[in-house]
C-alpha cells in the first residue's frame, strides 16, 4: 500500500516542485491559492466523507486562521509567517474544540445548522466590532518574513509569492496531506468511518462516539484554520467574507465536486474549482451565473466527483480488459 502511494506521490511532487520554472508568476500563484483551499478541504473531509458530518459553517475556521495572523500585525507588530502559522493553528484549535463540543451532541442536518448558526456569530461578530476587526474594510496582511526575518521580501514582490512563499505552501501541503494520509488510516481513522457507516454498532463494539466526532472536529477545525493562515498574506487582505456563509458553501462544493468518498477527492476539486472561478471571473461580469452552471453540469455529469468517477471508469475497464477473450 504505501509502495503504491508513493509510486503515485512521488511524480506528482517532483511536477509541483518544477512549477515556478516552468509557469508564469500568475499561474504560479493561482496554484498557491489551490493548494491552500485543498488543505482546507481535507479537514472538511475528515468530517463529511469519514465521520458522516455534513458542516456549512466552515467558513468561522477558515476565518479564525486569517484573522489571527491579522491580529498578529495590527497588534502586535510581528510579520513573520511561523508567528502566524502557530497563532492560526491556536486560535482554529480553541474555536474549533469549543464549537465542536456543542456540534457533536447532534448529527444529520441539526448539527449542519448548528455549525452553521455558530459561524454566523463569529461573521457578525467581525463585521459589527469594526473598532476591532476594520469591519467591511478589513484588515491588511502584509507580506511575511520567513526564518525569524532571515527571508524577506526584497524587489519584485510578485516574484517572492511565486517563488519563496509557493514553496512555504508547497511544504505544508505536503505536510498536511502525509498527516491527514495517518489519521484517516489509523485505528482512529477506521473507528470514525464506522461511525459514518453504522453509528450504533460503533457504540456496541465500545467506540466512544461523541468523543471520536469531537476530536474529528477539532482536526477538521485545525487543518481548515491553517488554511485561512497561509490564505491571508497571499491576498493581503481579510474582511468578513471569509467568515460568510457563501465561504462555506464553497468549501462543501469544492469537496464534493472532486469527490468526497476519495482520500485525493478534495484535493482535485480544491485546485479544479479555484482555476473554474478564476477564469470565470476574467471571462464575464456574470461569472456567478457561468460558474453556477458550469458546477452544476459537472455535478449531474459526475455524481461520484471527479476522482469518484475516474475510480469507477478505471474500474470498468479493468474488468472489460479482464473478460475480454485470449
Amino acid at each position: 500500500m504505501r509502495q503504491k502511494v508513493l509510486t503515485y506521490a512521488a511524480p506528482i511532487a517532483v511536477a509541483l516542485a518544477a512549477v515556478p520554472f516552468v509557469l508564469p508568476p500568475y499561474q504560479t500563484i493561482l496554484l498557491s491559492y489551490g493548494l491552500i483551499m485543498a488543505i482546507a478541504a481535507l479537514g472538511f473531509n475528515l468530517l463529511l466523507g469519514y465521520t458522516g458530518l455534513l458542516s456549512f459553517g466552515h467558513s468561522a475556521y477558515f476565518g479564525v486562521g486569517a484573522y489571527a495572523a491579522a491580529f498578529l500585525v495590527k497588534y502586535a507588530g510581528i510579520t513573520s509567517i511561523e508567528a502566524f502559522l502557530l497563532g492560526g493553528l491556536i486560535a482554529s484549535a480553541l474555536v474549533s474544540a469549543i464549537f465542536g463540543f456543542i456540534c457533536v451532541r447532534h448529527t444529520r442536518i441539526f448539527f449542519s445548522i448548528l455549525a452553521l448558526a455558530l459561524s454566523q456569530v463569529l461573521w457578525s461578530l467581525a463585521l459589527k466590532l469594526f473598532w476591532v476587526t476594520g469591519g467591511t474594510d478589513g484588515l491588511r496582511v502584509p507580506t511575511p518574513t520567513l526564518l525569524g526575518g532571515l527571508v524577506q521580501t526584497t524587489g519584485d514582490k510578485l516574484v517572492f509569492l511565486s517563488r519563496t512563499y509557493y514553496y512555504l505552501v508547497l511544504v505544508v501541503f505536503g505536510i498536511s496531506v502525509a498527516v491527514m494520509w495517518l489519521i484517516v488510516h489509523s485505528p482512529f481513522g477506521k473507528a470514525l468511518q464506522a461511525i459514518r457507516d453504522n453509528e450504533t454498532r460503533a457504540e456496541f463494539v465500545g467506540v466512544e462516539v461523541r468523543k471520536y466526532r469531537w476530536i474529528a472536529f477539532l482536526v477538521s477545525g485545525v487543518f481548515t484554520g491553517l488554511a485561512g493562515t497561509l490564505w491571508v498574506p497571499l491576498n493581503g487582505l481579510t474582511t468578513p467574507d471569509v467568515l460568510y456563509w457563501p465561504f462555506s458553501g464553497e468549501i462543501v462544493f469544492l469537496t464534493v465536486l472532486g469527490g468526497f468518498r476519495t482520500f485525493s477527492g478534495p484535493i482535485v476539486g480544491a485546485v479544479a474549482f479555484n482555476y473554474l472561478k478564476s477564469y470565470a471571473v476574467g471571462l464575464t461580469v456574470y461569472w456567478q451565473f457561468l460558474l453556477g452552471v458550469v458546477l452544476v453540469v459537472l455535478v449531474l455529469a459526475l455524481p461520484s466527483g471527479i476522482v469518484g468517477t475516474l475510480s469507477q471508469l478505471r474500474g470498468r475497464l479493468a474488468r472489460s480488459a479482464w473478460h475480454e477473450p485470449a
